[in-house]
């Protein structure tokens, strides 16, 4: 039987759905376990999620990792991500998605190359390409790996550049929310909107806001919005989170320290507080988007239990 250290890693879980004559009928479920409770447990499948009453399970084990994730979910997570980061203008290219945001942000101003575009591959670009420059922006790409290999390479024959790479890396919530807090840290303030100064902290890493910025920020039903101020009233640490999906994911974006701040606990603080909100909204898993390069990140997301689930480039169109 499985056990709280299994969370978080991938199953496989035979449960009893029946009896044909004295005999019982079983189907097994391949997936992430996401959660073991003393009644059921949750495994993440690429069906979706599935909650398994105790009783009815015959047999459960831990079995490796896939090497990697199917293309149905890449597609799944891309579109989750999607939501929680709305482009307030946008249109679709067959099953590509189109995004503008006045430039602020990769991934509010670049096309989705996830899934058929409805055409062949270089029609697909010329039309990505002709609609960036009807908005007046370069042309970006958003290329998820593996799945948009064949994408990557018809941009290299077109000498399109690369940003560095990004980890989309996922983590069961409950392995977070058992983490080990720190007693001295000042409490995380959830709050259904932000405050200026959050804003303003914002600011000093992504550049001024325009309006685009925070119709993307606001713009998820579900969404919160981390503060932990000091002593003296002083914001020292902020992120934002969002849950979207059919799934129910949460997404945890802009977690900021302040410099004097770092190296006591306060990332894993503030991811901590949002994970206990989003459980409390359904969610049972959580990603997050990293640059490769971001080594203390990486490291931070790792101790929580991150790991990643698929990579993907930020292209660029020659100028």
């Amino acid at each position: 039987m499985l056990r709280q250290q299994d969370v978080g890693h991938r199953v496989v879980v035979r449960r009893i759905v029946g009896v044909s004559g004295d005999r019982p009928l079983y189907t097994d479920a391949l997936g992430e376990l996401v959660d073991l409770t003393e009644t059921e447990l949750t495994i993440a499948t690429d069906k979706g999620t599935l909650r398994v009453p105790l009783r009815e399970v015959h047999r459960a084990k831990r079995v490796p990792p896939a090497s990697r994730p199917s293309a149905a979910a890449v597609i799944a997570l891309e579109l989750a991500a999607d939501e929680a980061w709305p482009a307030p203008v946008r249109a679709k290219l067959g099953n590509w998605l189109l995004r503008a945001a006045e430039n602020w942000t990769g991934r509010a101003n670049s096309a989705l190359a996830a899934g058929d575009p409805d055409r062949p591959l270089a029609a697909a670009i010329d039309a990505v390409e002709k609609w960036y420059a009807d908005h007046g922006q370069r042309p970006l790409i958003n290329a998820p790996m593996p799945l948009a290999s064949p994408v990557n390479a018809m941009l290299d024959e077109r000498g399109w550049s690369a940003r560095p790479l990004t980890l989309v890396q996922t983590a069961a919530l409950a392995p977070i929310l058992a983490t080990a807090g720190r007693g001295d840290l000042p409490p995380v303030d959830l709050a259904d909107s932000p405050g200026d100064d959050w804003y303003a902290m914002v600011a000093e890493h992504k550049g001024t806001l325009p309006s685009a910025a925070i119709r993307v920020l606001t713009g998820v039903p579900e969404k919160v919005f981390a503060h932990v101020r000091d002593a003296d009233g002083d914001l020292i640490a902020i992120a934002r989170g969002a849950v979207t999906g059919p799934d129910r994911w949460l997404g945890i974006s802009l977690l900021q320290t302040a410099p004097a701040m770092r190296r006591r606990g306060l990332g894993q603080h503030v991811v901590r507080g949002i994970a206990q909100w989003a459980g409390q909204h359904g969610a049972t898993r959580a990603y997050l988007q990293v640059e490769e390069r971001n080594t203390p990140a990486v490291a931070l997301y790792g101790r929580l239990g991150f790991s990643t689930h698929h990579t993907y480039l930020t292209r660029e169109a020659p100028r």
